[in-house]
């Protein structure tokens, strides 16, 4: 481990860093390629799967951290390295084809951090969430959205980057 630091209004730490390679080929040395490949088959059926309670089933065996009545829709991603760093409230929906990152390579350097989104949450179709960041409790992510710092409770928030709308 490298370091802690905030990127923007994000909390990441460094894991790996180079300056030979990009971060990317070092991926072997960071995590078990078998527990990637495993969580890689869990989270692709659970890109598929009909079934709510089957897929929060799978979710927490992989180590996400699910409160009571979470829903996914079809096609949503979860991270494949860092699972274990993702941590959802009670009653959220993940609206369809949305990712939540704990991860990001960058040329130089591997980056992780929590993501935590809180109770009563909804996150639309197709959105992008990086690492590091909190969504509050009761709030709205809009369609499309890149979820890139901190979003406060009780708002609505959409865009690319994801900006408080108004309060709700």
């Amino acid at each position: 481990m490298v370091g802690e630091r905030r990127v923007g209004e994000r909390r990441v730490r460094t894991i790996v860093k180079s300056n030979e390679k990009n971060s990317m080929r070092y991926w072997r040395k960071v995590k078990n390629p078998f527990r990637v490949a495993f969580n890689y088959f869990v989270i692709s059926l659970c890109r598929i799967l009909p079934s709510l309670s089957l897929k929060v089933w799978f979710m927490r065996r992989i180590g996400v951290k699910l409160g009571e009545n979470v829903s996914f829709g079809l096609e949503s991603t979860v991270d494949v390295f860092f699972p274990e760093l993702i941590e959802i409230g009670d009653n959220t929906i993940i609206g369809y084809g949305t990712v939540i990152l704990a991860h990001e390579f960058l040329v130089d350097e591997l980056r992780v951090g929590e993501v935590k989104i809180g109770k009563n949450v909804t996150i639309g179709a197709n959105c992008t969430v990086l690492p590091g960041v909190e969504i509050g409790d009761n709030t709205i992510i809009s369609a499309h959205s890149l979820v890139n710092r901190d979003i406060p409770s009780n708002v609505l928030a959409g865009g690319v980057p994801a900006r408080v709308i108004r309060e709700i």
